[in-house]
């Protein structure tokens, strides 16, 4: 149950995102929903693989290696659907900033209590 809704809060943190954000479209809730679940499955599994391989800079850099992947990861979503679009890199880099403000916002709201 928590996962679920978890996807459905990316996919609002993707709207709104896109709402706020210059240079990112999204054609509607639909499609930020599976551009969330993409950005999700991008990340787990691509992003999980390229964070290992990068760690020993990503360590020097504290973390910023980590972001970029992030980004890189919405803009490879960006490629995959028609309904989600960035207008590059610096669009992406500020959703990806956006969207986890959101996602904190919603989990600072929602607590952080264990099933």
């Amino acid at each position: 149950m928590r996962l679920i809704l978890e996807i459905l809060l990316m996919g609002l943190a993707v709207f709104l995102g896109a709402k706020l954000v210059p240079g990112v479209e999204v054609d509607g809730y639909t499609s930020a929903l599976i551009a969330a679940l993409l950005i999700a499955l991008a990340n787990a599994t691509i992003g999980f693989i390229l964070r290992i391989l990068t760690f020993p800079i990503n360590f020097l850099t504290l973390g910023l290696v980590s972001f970029i992947i992030s980004v890189l990861m919405i803009m490879l979503v960006d490629r995959m659907m028609s309904g989600f679009s960035t207008s590059g890199f610096l669009a992406a880099a500020i959703l990806a900033i956006v969207v986890a403000i959101i996602k904190a916002i919603f989990g600072a709201i929602a607590g952080s209590d264990k099933d």
